[in-house]
């Protein structure tokens, strides 16, 4: 009989709030005794965390579960497509288990059924910070659960439920554990970070010795001070953002934020059923600048969303054109199972959303190339991410990975991945910039 521990297989799919669903059933696991592997064969079984939100991410998830299925034979589901417990099992019904988003007990207790734990789980088993899939040097940190908007594109809500925040002391127990095992970057992300805290009645806790709030300013002030980049993803342009800028200006947390605005003609944004108006978020995008010069602001907006006339795309335009935004990215309007914007009038045709979105793309180009310019010639600290036949890919405070541009510094091969460098900006192109070491 062999000794050998039973070995699993994980297949990691969709958003960085799903990696970090991902690491929390990675991390049971290392605890409880079981190996991971790295490939179908070597696993006595695979659980694959799938994601259901577009048409092309659902046959994305469907191929990986057929493709796992052939190789291996045995699967459980688990992730968003997983709400969709119909669809999975029409197309796959031999998988072991179905189940939806945030699930890990639900996944374990699976796992248990089908390839019993080979022991109890013992703490030191594992290090504090858990399993990660990421690098060393940085950690998504997912604050909270689901969301509390109903937009007609988008059915999130009814995949992962309404909004829950975790408590502040948890964050920041998983925060200082990331920190102690040598993370240099928190990447601080849920389904709408703006929201954090809105939905807790009694809202402190201790930090520190101190009365905490779970509260978005709280929670980024706390963060901020574990000497760490602090970089903020999915922020709704709530008025509550305000108040963290000073934190950005004074160096706390990263001058960055990602914030979905998704359009900007008030007609189709009253169709989304987005919060916001074009004119209050023009209006304070000034305003943050004011506060904080050096601020990057990404987005993601929508082309052809159902409705949109030219003159509603143009005003699109337009806003781009005063909002002068960081990074941005477009895509054309998907139909989603189940979301209410498939009843919607006046559809647009495949064609025009995309030459939409070429167009939108295209326009964004010399915005995004003046926004970099002004960085030439001045020396900033970048985050140094690896090093490859060009020299050293780093990462300003404007760059989170994986999404926006990079810092090239092509006599950065003495440099080290995770390390901070200081570099001086030499000259830059639409996505990234140039650099050499000081």
């Amino acid at each position: 009989m062999s000794n050998k521990p039973p070995s699993i297989g994980v297949v990691s799919l969709g958003c960085p709030k799903a990696l970090v669903d991902s690491e929390h059933i990675l991390t049971r696991l290392r605890a409880e005794g079981y190996e991971i592997s790295p490939s179908y064969e070597g696993s006595d079984l695979v659980v694959i965390n799938t994601c259901g939100f577009i048409d092309a991410a659902v046959e994305e998830s469907l191929d990986a579960i057929g493709e796992a299925l052939n190789e291996n034979g045995k699967v459980i589901v688990t992730g968003c497509l997983g709400a969709k417990e119909d669809v999975v099992m029409a197309a796959h019904p031999q998988v072991l288990a179905v189940t939806g988003p945030h699930a890990t007990e639900q996944v374990m207790q699976e796992v248990h059924k089908h390839l019993p734990k080979p022991h109890d789980p013992f703490i030191d088993l594992l290090p504090p910070q858990g399993v990660k899939l990421t690098p060393n040097h940085y950690a998504y940190l997912k604050i909270s659960e689901g969301c509390n908007h109903r937009c007609t594109f988008c059915i999130i809500p009814s995949l992962r439920g309404d909004l829950v925040s975790r408590p502040i002391g948890d964050v920041m127990r998983e925060a200082e554990n990331l920190v102690n095992a040598g993370v240099k970057e928190l990447l601080v992300v849920s389904q709408d970070t703006s929201a954090y805290g809105v939905d807790v009645k009694y809202r402190t806790g201790f930090w520190g010795g101190k009365p905490v709030r779970t509260k978005l300013y709280d929670l980024c002030n706390a963060l901020g001070d574990l000497g760490v980049w602090v970089r903020l993803h999915y922020v709704y342009p709530y008025p509550s953002v305000d108040d963290i800028i000073p934190l950005m200006a004074e160096g706390k947390i990263l001058p960055y934020l990602d914030v979905p605005f998704q359009h900007a003609s008030p007609r189709i944004l009253k169709a989304m059923k987005r919060p916001a108006s074009t004119e209050n978020n023009l209006e304070r995008i000034r305003r943050w600048r004011e506060i904080c010069p050096d601020l990057t602001i990404r987005s993601t907006f929508i082309t052809g969303f159902p409705g949109e006339t030219d003159a509603d795309f143009e005003e699109l335009l337009q806003f781009l054109e005063e909002a002068k935004l960081d990074r941005v990215g477009a895509f054309a309007y998907s139909p989603v199972e189940g979301a209410a914007a498939n009843e919607l009038a006046d559809p647009v045709p495949e064609e025009i959303r995309e030459e939409r979105r070429i167009q939108l793309m295209e326009f964004q180009e010399d915005i995004s190339t003046e926004r970099l310019e002004r960085f030439i010639g001045r020396e900033m600290t970048v985050l140094v991410d690896e090093i490859d036949e060009e020299g050293a890919l780093a990462r300003s405070p404007g760059d989170a990975p994986d999404i926006d541009g990079l810092v090239i510094i092509p006599a950065g091969e003495n440099l080290e991945p995770g390390e901070f460098a200081r570099v001086r900006i030499t000259d830059c192109d639409v996505h990234d910039l140039y650099a050499e070491p000081i």
